[in-house]
């Protein structure tokens, strides 16, 4: 039996890298998957990719910096496929690069929009949705810059903040609800976004911090989302989980629920073992 047979998912920006891995994986492990995308033609794409790997899914188009589509989203959603069990709320952007004093309020709002307001949006819808189904687990995509500075880039490390605090509050306010509600933070990954914002040089300086010398891939995010998704995953409520991949460094897992029990710690360690991953808990 697949890990996510007769589950129901939502992903957020699955139209292309990180949001596109998840969908993938998602729908390889038996999710029933909705994506949504502010690019048609991306999204359909993912779409095509699940179905022609045998998995079921189903698109919607969106604008994830607004309230209004984020509510359209999640019913959308229910309507579909009856539930919303789970969810990767991916979609973001980087902003331009320019000091905190040079920065445009425009800009600002722009950013702020998209990766803290969005991702509030479509919690609020999906957690009314998911308290009816009596439980549910939730993955917001933050960043290494959820923790650390970003020079040049204000709004998105801001927003990326903001994102973990999110996070940690949900966490809080649900756990008692059985829903679940995550933050994986990755360093930097290999994606169109990432290529068309740094020259060759940069993206070489970068990969070279990394313990394999290479940057991340989408693929290996969306690894560890999917395991975030399985029902025996109890974790800590509202602590900083401290993960340093063998492939890259800086990858932070927040979590919620309660405290692990002996039998969970082995079970965390073992998996993250056998794929390949080594997992430092603070």
């Amino acid at each position: 039996m697949a890990l996510l047979e007769n589950k129901v998912a939502f992903v957020s920006g699955g139209g292309s890298g990180i949001g596109r891995a998840v969908a993938e994986a998602y729908a390889r492990e038996g999710a029933k998957v909705v994506i949504s995308d502010i690019n048609v033609e991306h999204g359909e794409e993912t779409i095509k990719i699940i179905k022609e790997q045998g998995g079921e899914a189903f698109f919607v188009k969106g604008d994830s910096s607004s309230a209004l589509d984020n509510k359209h989203m999640v019913e959308v959603t229910v309507s579909k496929y009856g539930r919303l069990d789970i969810s990767c709320n991916n979609a973001g952007m980087g902003g331009p690069a320019k000091p905190t004093g040079e920065y445009a309020p425009e800009d600002w709002d722009k950013v702020i929009a998209l990766n803290l307001s969005g991702v509030f949006y479509v919690c609020r819808y999906q957690l009314e949705q998911m308290e009816k189904n009596g439980g549910g687990s939730i993955v917001n995509i933050a960043s290494i810059h959820g923790q650390v500075a970003a020079p040049l880039s204000p709004a998105y490390t801001a927003s990326k903040h903001g994102v973990v605090g999110l996070t940690k509050n949900i966490g809080a306010e649900y756990a008692q609800k059985n829903i679940r509600c995550n933050a994986v933070g990755p360093g930097y990954i290999e994606t169109a976004l990432l290529k068309d914002n740094l020259n060759k040089d940069a993206m070489t300086a970068i990969a070279a911090k990394a313990p394999m010398n290479r940057l991340g891939t989408s693929e290996e995010i969306a690894e560890l989302v999917v395991f975030f998704k399985f029902g025996q995953i109890i974790l800590y409520n509202r602590k900083l989980f401290y993960c340093r991949w063998r492939l890259y460094s800086n990858i932070k897992i927040l979590s919620n629920s309660k405290k692990l029990s002996p039998y969970e710690v082995v079970f965390l360690c073992f998996n993250f073992k056998f794929k390949n991953r080594i997992l430092f808990i603070k």
